[in-house]
């Protein structure tokens, strides 16, 4: 819902609720306005049922606030900071919402794939056994089949470069390589494990890179070809690297 819904609710809503004084209730609607005060009403209480976060006021405090707005005496906080509280508050149920699905996901997809993640985890834990395979800090597995010459690429740099992905078990799901086009992005715009190992690398060098599901994809995959949790193995030469533009020197006075 987005704030001006709920400032419609709560300018709105408390014009048919009474504080402190006897509700007059009608029998029939005379004239427009008549019709459009009860409409405004009624609308604004079916929100307010469709909605959790707006069952939750305190209705005394809700009510209270809108004839303290009317009168604008004895305000218990600024008019102007209002439409601030009433918006981190509403984004902050928000977030929580989103995080509550992401874990309920999450949970029902872990059910579902925990053989498979095993199975990766497994794989892994093999590979980082074998020659020349190095591991960081991090779970990131690479072999160096060739070193390059220069300067590494920064967190803020593009890179151009050479790649073929797959799967532990060889299936392709991705590969610059077959398309015979080398490809172009930010170092900070690709997966954690890829940025990492980016980092590593230096202009003419070759790695291949041995990536878990923690700097992958994790929980959510990307299919069809790419699982929830899977491991990822890459092929990868760092053709060239263009450096991030540097700020303009001040002019001289």
């Amino acid at each position: 819902m987005k704030l001006s819904k709920y400032v419609a609710i709560a300018a709105l809503g408390v014009s048919v609720v009474s504080c402190g004084k006897q509700l007059e209730r009608k029998t029939s609607l005379e004239t427009e306005l008549d019709s459009v005060s009860y409409a405004l009403g009624l609308n604004t209480a079916s929100r307010m049922q469709a909605d959790p976060n707006a069952k939750e006021l305190n209705e005394d405090l809700y009510v209270q606030g809108f004839y303290d707005g009317v009168d604008s005496t004895n305000m218990l906080i600024d008019v102007n900071e209002s439409t601030n509280i009433i918006r981190q508050y509403f984004q902050k149920m928000q977030m929580e919402q989103m995080k509550k699905r992401e874990e309920e996901m999450k949970a029902k997809t872990e059910a579902e794939y925990k053989d498979y993640k095993k199975e990766n985890e497994a794989y892994l834990e093999e590979n980082k056994g074998k020659p020349n395979v190095v591991t960081t800090d991090s779970g990131l597995q690479y072999i160096v089949e060739k070193e390059g010459t220069g300067e590494a690429p920064k967190l803020t740099d593009k890179v151009k470069v050479h790649y073929h992905g797959t799967l532990p078990d060889g299936t392709v799901f991705d590969s610059s390589v077959d398309r015979g086009e080398p490809s172009e992005f930010g170092v900070n715009q690709v997966i954690k494990g890829w940025t990492e190992g980016l980092q590593l690398m230096k202009p003419g060098a070759k790695y291949k890179f041995f990536i878990p599901q923690e700097l992958a994809y994790g929980f959510q995959g990307r299919l069809p070809k790419i699982k929830p949790y899977s491991a990822l193995v890459f092929d990868v030469e760092l053709l060239d690297v263009v450096p991030a533009a540097q700020p303009a020197a001040p002019a001289n006075k």
